[in-house]
């Protein structure tokens, strides 16, 4: 790790209070879908039915709210063309790209050790 709790507090003090934007970004970022939207996304350019297969369980209403979100922050670029039917195509942005750079250690990290975690350990 290359900052710690206390060091990031004293460089950028309030940033983990209630009002801070941390918290905003943290809850885009690292909610149930956006993490997997930005994760499916860093395979390339995506159309929306694309995206709706590969973040399985995902509703059209909240692919649709995350993905507006995402664009939103800026994490996501939505090529929208005018064609008849329409064509929209997201994908990451260079900010999206280096976010995920960051995050995809930590989503090996959890796939590698989920099934473990996620199985009842007997007790001592």
């Amino acid at each position: 790790m290359s900052v710690s709790f206390e060091q990031m507090r004293a460089a950028r003090p309030g940033v983990f209070s209630p009002q801070c934007a941390t918290r905003l970004v943290l809850d885009h970022v690292m909610s149930r879908w956006g993490v997997l939207v930005l994760w499916a996304l860093t395979g390339g350019t995506k159309r929306w039915g694309t995206l709706r297969r590969d973040v399985e369980g995902i509703s059209e209403k909240m692919l649709a709210a995350t993905l507006r979100q995402l664009t939103a922050d800026g994490l996501v670029h939505r090529d929208a063309r005018a064609t008849v039917p329409p064509h929209v195509e997201y994908r990451l942005t260079e900010r999206g790209q280096e976010l995920m750079a960051l995050m995809l250690p930590l989503m090996e990290w959890i796939a590698n050790n989920a099934d473990e975690i996620a199985t009842p350990q007997p007790a001592p």
